[in-house]
């Protein structure tokens, strides 16, 4: 039996006891939250939300692409969320390779070069910092005024914010 082979077991089960909810289509709370996709993280837990509450948006990196300004600017206009949190962590995996060496490879290993960016970095607040200014900065996003970054510690759980000027040296 395949791992997704007991995930489609246990999706039978959680609908032959699943209760009709009723939740509306916009997030309770008028929250998204932009967070890497790590499996160490479970946003919903580390930040004490329920079903129905917030959109969440997973990418590797939890860097804000094209593709997460679409979901953003969906996610405001038309289904009301006004305030985003964007979440990294420490020891994540796109800290370990660069832009250019993994576009190498995968050109190397399938013949063609990645029509995405890879958007590795090394610090991961400076990324926080750098994704909240493509949010504010972007035309598409109604609603720039509350956004905060933080970086998640995946060895105690807790939560760093990340302000968005760096520290004077």
């Amino acid at each position: 039996m395949s791992v997704i082979d007991e995930l489609e077991e246990h999706n039978r089960r959680y609908a032959a006891s699943f209760a009709e909810q009723h939740l509306p289509t916009e997030p309770a709370l008028q929250l998204a939250v932009v967070a890497c996709m790590d499996s160490r993280i479970d946003v919903f837990a580390c930040l004490g939300l329920e079903q129905g509450q917030a959109h969440v948006i997973r990418n590797a990196g939890g860097v804000v692409t094209d593709d997460v300004i679409r979901s953003l600017s969906i996610s405001q206009r038309k289904l009301k969320t006004r305030e985003i949190v964007l979440i990294h962590h420490t020891q994540c995996g796109m800290q370990t390779i660069t832009d250019d060496g993994f576009r190498q490879e995968l050109q190397e290993t399938t013949g063609q070069a990645p029509s995405f960016a890879i958007e590795s970095f090394t610090d991961a607040d400076a990324d926080v910092r750098q994704s909240i200014a493509r949010l504010r900065s972007s035309p598409f996003l109604p609603h720039t005024d509350s956004i905060r970054g933080y970086v998640y510690d995946v060895e105690t759980g807790v939560l760093h914010q990340v302000q968005e000027t760096a520290p004077a040296a």
